[in-house]
């Protein structure tokens, strides 16, 4: 006992706990080998034991002589132990896996009437160009770029404008094309999400414009007697980017809607809200935008059979009509 006595206070303070400390450090090592599945649950149960053991041992220490190494040691431990108790258990997979099968599907329905007019402003633009294109091929300028029509312009001979449509370009750099293509439109969709904070209205111009684009080509080819070409080109791709365009404006129009009718909770607020929803529509939609680049950068450049490049826009068009529709019902 007189031994004991003696003995520094730090140095009977470690003395007692070491041990249980040591012991804590072994289990959160071997959660960090296996995982938490790896270790029994005696063991899960004996590790939250001694996490709270070393937090309040932790708690003494801070205020006495301890040596500086060994509570920097304590402190890292118990910081280590934290998340292993108290941090989701789930791997990257998992998340990822719950997110496509229910998350993403769930918000893309909570905003689904959003959605529907983010696609009719594109129709709606689309409409237009077509009208004043098909009545004066001139105004085809209006919508679409010189620069950006290339070898699509009403200047072409329409052997030329089909020559477009099969031509496979430079094999090499398909992914490269492809890379570029979805460095694009993932910042346009991004864009037109991102402006629903500025009450709605620069994501129903930019949608409209986007449809703009897509009427002016396409009566171009249709006065052309191209039709048939044209689409199979666009829609193989079309279907999952127009459709990833219409989800990053239903978004923007759902942040739009927040800003203005806020209800009973304050603008910020109802952002915050609807922000944590929207922010998986849009991340998913730009998920769907790397598909349809990899659809337009390499399966369109080397497949030219026509038939083909249709049946692969139905297969889309139902596969996501079935994917949005379905996927996540039964999940809670």
């Amino acid at each position: 006992m007189s031994d004991d006595l003696q003995t520094p206070w730090s140095v009977r303070f470690r003395r007692e706990r070491e041990p249980s400390w040591r012991e804590l450090e072994e289990l959160v090592a071997k959660c960090d080998r296996h995982g938490i599945r790896g270790v029994g649950p005696e063991k899960l149960a004996r590790l939250a034991v001694l996490y709270r053991a070393a937090a309040s041992s932790l708690g003494v220490a801070r205020s006495s002589v301890l040596d500086r190494n060994l509570l920097e040691w304590l402190e890292t431990l118990v910081a280590r132990a934290y998340l292993v108790v108290y941090a989701p258990q789930r791997r990257a997979a998992e998340v990822a896996r719950e997110f496509l099968l229910a998350g993403f599907p769930a918000a893309v329905r909570s905003i689904a009437w959003h959605t529907l007019a983010a696609a009719m402003l594109i129709v709606l633009g689309a409409a237009l160009a077509w009208t004043m294109v098909a009545a004066d091929s001139e105004a085809f300028y209006l919508f679409v770029d010189r620069a950006l029509a290339g070898e699509r312009d009403p200047s072409a001979t329409t052997a030329s404008l089909r020559a477009t449509l099969f031509a496979g370009g430079n094999r090499r750099n398909l992914l490269d094309f492809a890379a570029r293509l979805f460095t694009h439109n993932a910042s346009v969709s991004i864009l037109v999400y991102g402006l629903g904070f500025v009450f709605g209205l620069p994501v129903v111009l930019l949608l409209v414009y986007n449809g703009m684009l897509v009427g002016a080509m396409s009566a171009l080819f249709h006065s052309r007697g191209l039709a048939v070409e044209w689409w199979s080109w666009i829609l193989p791709h079309g279907v999952t980017e127009l459709t990833a365009i219409a989800l990053a404006g239903g978004a923007g129009l759902a942040m739009a809607g927040a800003m203005l009718f806020p209800g009973r909770s304050t603008r910020v607020q109802a952002l915050c809200a609807t922000g944590r929803r929207m922010g998986a529509v849009v991340a998913g939609g730009v998920v769907m935008l790397l598909l349809a680049a990899f659809v337009e950068g390499v399966f369109r450049q080397i497949v030219t059979h026509v038939p083909s490049r249709y049946a692969l826009a139905s297969i889309f068009g139902g596969l996501w009509a079935a994917y949005f529709a379905l996927a996540g019902r039964r999940s809670r």
